[in-house]
């Protein structure tokens, strides 16, 4: 094999397979990418059993064929080698020849037939989406998967169609996130699916450099991405995602409107003092105001009184300060509602009912 490379290309793609490689195997090939050079450019691939990505990039192919090589420390070299470069990378004897300019550097390969590959079988559902909207589903949820690896159907974005809506939910049992799209063409009749955490993540990271639409095929056990030069696929969580609209509250009576930069600042200088065990910050509503407050045992208390558009009786509710701060960072509106019914009912967070999303957060005893 031998090809020649810009080194621009191959840092971008190497940046996008490399961190699926996780630092530590036990297996040694998993620590490689496999490089495979073939007709207009080099095809790149890397894996962790779990999930694959498969990205293309264009090169100068002198002579085709394949290789294994150290994902992190191939990336390392391209990191460091001179901006505008052409890099030139030749196999033989078992050594991969890296050479750029006066540089080089020969690595330890292993032989391509070694490497697993998740096979690339047919996935019934296929269905296209804007690249902004699957940020929008991402970041509306993805801070309330669980990391809770014994209740592992939790550790992952449920993704499934109800009435014409393609929603997305997330909990840790401490908080819901769940936003609802138009299921595009193609989504109707799609399975259930819970998609890994890891897997969002890469997601997340390639649509960065994604305009235009995202293809997404999925059957019941596996999903697969393709978002411009890369194609994504993942197994998927095999469990059941409980039900958690039984969670989400409809008759909470009492509601707050207030600015959301206004509670969010407030919440966060309140909770400066909070010990870091319990983060929790007492809500107390009364007619048009609020006022946060955190006694913490070590560190004394704080207090801060905010403006606020609330009518019911005056009462007391107590949050964790970091999981309302981590919805309040997602609502895009300068007002947020704030849904309550006691101290200790789930309480509903949403921008109106018209929003996309909604949260839901159980209180603490303060």
């Amino acid at each position: 094999m031998k090809a020649t490379i810009e080194r621009a290309t191959l840092l971008k793609s190497l940046g996008h397979v490399q961190s699926v490689v996780e630092r530590r195997n036990t297996i040694p090939i998993l620590s490689n990418v496999l490089i495979e050079a073939a007709g207009e450019g080099l095809k790149l691939m890397a894996t962790d059993l779990d999930l694959q990505v498969v990205e293309t990039a264009g090169a100068a192919i002198q002579t085709p064929g394949a290789t294994t090589v150290s994902a992190h420390t191939l990336f390392d070299i391209a990191r460091k080698l001179p901006e505008g470069s052409q890099v030139e990378l030749s196999v033989a004897d078992g050594r991969m020849t890296v050479s750029a300019g006066r540089y080089q550097s020969k690595l330890a390969t292993l032989p391509r037939d070694d490497f697993p590959v998740i096979a690339e079988s047919d996935l019934p559902t296929r269905f296209e989406l804007p690249a902004e909207t699957l940020k929008q589903i991402i970041d509306k949820t993805r801070f309330a998967i669980s990391t809770e690896e014994t209740r592992y159907y939790l550790n992952g974005i449920f993704l499934h169609v109800v009435d014409g809506m393609l929603r997305a939910v997330a909990t840790d049992g401490h908080r819901l996130a769940r936003v609802a799209v138009p299921a595009p063409p193609g989504a109707a009749g799609m399975p259930d699916v819970i998609v890994p955490r890891k897997c969002v993540a890469e997601v997340r990271k390639l649509l960065d450099e994604v305009e235009g639409d995202v293809e997404v095929s999925l059957s019941a056990s596996k999903i697969r991405v393709a978002l411009g030069h890369a194609v994504l696929t993942s197994k998927l969580i095999d469990g059941t995602f409980p039900d958690y609209s039984r969670v989400i509250p409809t008759a909470n009576d009492k509601l707050l409107k207030i600015d959301t930069k206004t509670l969010s600042e407030g919440v966060d200088r309140v909770a400066a003092i909070a010990s870091e065990k319990t983060r929790a910050v007492k809500l107390a509503l009364d007619k048009d105001r609020v006022t946060l407050s955190v006694t913490s045992p070590e560190t004394g208390t704080a207090a801060e009184e905010v403006p606020a558009d609330y009518s019911s009786p005056a009462f007391e509710v107590g949050f964790n300060a970091r999981y309302l701060l981590d919805i309040l960072s997602e609502i895009e509106a300068d007002q947020v509602e704030v849904h309550l019914a006691d101290a200790a009912a789930p309480t509903l967070i949403r921008e109106d009912a018209k929003s996309p999303a909604l949260y839901v957060l159980m209180p603490m005893r303060v």
